[in-house]
């Protein structure tokens, strides 16, 4: 259950971070230091090669995703992190990272207890009678994003809502690039997390 992975000591929360395709480990250890200062860092690299990118789970084209290997990656990667959970477990990831702290949130409930989607659309169908009532979430989408149909988002969206997260969900002017408003609104949302 081992992941090529960057630490970073501090304190809780940990803060989990998740690169997009074709990222690693160091993308985003910069961002989580400016977002959460003086918060612990865990950032793993996904294990799946993609022509010499790095992801988190196969997909069989663009949008379409191998459901199997979510579960069997989601699996592996809950192992990892429940190793490494010392208090509260907020995960941050970016476009197929988003997707993959999602399928943790649907198949591991219990692993992270919060999640920040940058980017990310519906990955897989949840558990039975999913239960999110203590989770808190924010998802932010770009509008004209073509990476991330309007339709996934919505459904990911009502399914945690329907599973009582509570769900802030926040449309940018934008495609599925990250602009200065993504971290503004995510540290405000990091700031007042309790």
């Amino acid at each position: 259950m081992s992941f090529i992975h960057v630490e970073r000591e501090g304190s809780n929360p940990t803060l989990v971070l998740f690169h997009g395709t074709g990222g690693t480990e160091n993308d985003l250890i910069p961002v989580g230091q400016d977002l959460l200062p003086g918060a612990r860092l865990v950032s793993p690299r996904g294990k799946v090669n993609e022509h010499g990118l790095n992801r988190w789970f196969r997909r069989f084209t663009e949008g379409l995703f191998d459901e199997d290997d979510i579960r069997r990656q989601a699996s592996d990667l809950a192992d990892f992190l429940r190793a490494k959970k010392t208090g509260p477990m907020i995960g941050l990831g970016y476009s197929n990272g988003a997707n993959i702290g999602a399928s943790l949130m649907l198949l591991h409930p219990d692993v992270l207890d919060g999640l920040v989607m940058w980017r990310g659309m519906n990955p897989i169908a949840p558990k039975d009678d999913l239960n999110l009532a203590n989770k808190k979430i924010l998802m932010i989408n770009g509008t004209s994003d073509p990476m991330a149909p309007t339709h996934s988002v919505g459904v990911i969206r009502s399914t945690f809502a329907a599973s009582g997260a509570t769900l802030e969900a926040v449309d940018l002017p934008g495609g599925h690039g990250l602009t200065q408003s993504d971290f503004l609104r995510t540290k405000e949302w990091l700031t007042n997390f309790n």
